[in-house]
């Protein structure tokens, strides 16, 4: 198992647009049952499900076979916290709460190897295939993304100087988080909220900066996309678990009254 190309980053690279889903079950089951879904790219949430090192690693296991990206959210911007995550072979991490350029360039460095960045070397783990992939070091910068979230109005003010960071690959928006600092907690489809994002997404477009976020509509993801947006995760395991279990017993109990 040597590394595997990461499609995601070179598709966001050209533009092409690419359809995610958020992992939050802490189930390698669930996983394996999405790997053949046909999503570009997942998340295994970290920050937000109760997945530890051990659930993360089941998790990247039950999708090394397909050609799904793989992606972890730890909890926090912390160079200790993830460097057992490197070493497991995701093809990318996703730094929530990134508010400055300085937090952006702790991220970067967090993921590259001296001298570029602080990241401790093993010369024998999962991601290297135990050490038979001769190359891994060679080629781990180009096949790993930096993803950073934004989801603040101090970040959103700072967006120019967080995407110029050499070594960012993409930005994603945090609505959930944004909506609780304007004001509106809960709220994630407000007007003008997504008008600030937009006018973010403006700034990344002319940076050339892939812009990325997660809703939980369909259609609203599609529109997205259609405002240039390239990375968009639709829903999460959770969510279609429970919507659709919902929508099923509603059906069946509407029947029997």
């Amino acid at each position: 198992m040597n590394q595997k190309i990461n499609l995601f980053k070179k598709n966001i690279k050209n533009k092409k647009k690419q359809v995610g889903i958020w992992n939050t079950l802490c189930s390698n089951i669930v996983a394996d049952s999405l790997s053949g879904s046909g999503y570009d790219w997942i998340v295994i949430d970290m920050e937000h499900a109760p997945n530890n090192y051990q659930s993360v690693l089941s998790q990247l296991q039950a999708y090394q076979s397909s050609n799904v990206t793989t992606i972890v959210r730890p909890i926090w911007n912390d160079s200790i916290f993830i460097k057992p995550i490197l070493d497991m072979g995701p093809q990318g991490i996703l730094f929530p709460m990134i508010q400055n350029k300085e937090q952006a360039e702790k991220a970067v460095s967090s993921v590259n190897y001296p001298p570029v960045g602080i990241r401790g070397v093993s010369l024998a783990h999962r991601a290297n295939n135990y050490g038979r992939d001769k190359d891994y070091f060679k080629n781990f910068t180009e096949n790993f993304s930096i993803i950073l979230q934004l989801e603040t109005k101090e970040a959103l003010l700072n967006i120019k100087e967080i995407a110029s960071v050499k070594g960012v690959d993409g930005i994603f928006f945090g609505p959930a988080d944004l909506s609780a600092d304007y004001g509106i907690l809960g709220n994630t489809t407000d007007k003008n909220l997504w008008e600030n994002i937009l006018n973010c997404l403006k700034i990344l477009q002319d940076l050339d900066k892939p812009a990325g976020t997660l809703v939980g509509d369909p259609d609203f993801a599609i529109q997205l996309f259609e405002k240039g947006f390239t990375f968009v995760a639709c829903s999460s395991d959770q969510n279609i678990l429970v919507k659709n279990a919902d929508l099923q017993i509603k059906k069946i109990r509407s029947s029997l009254t």
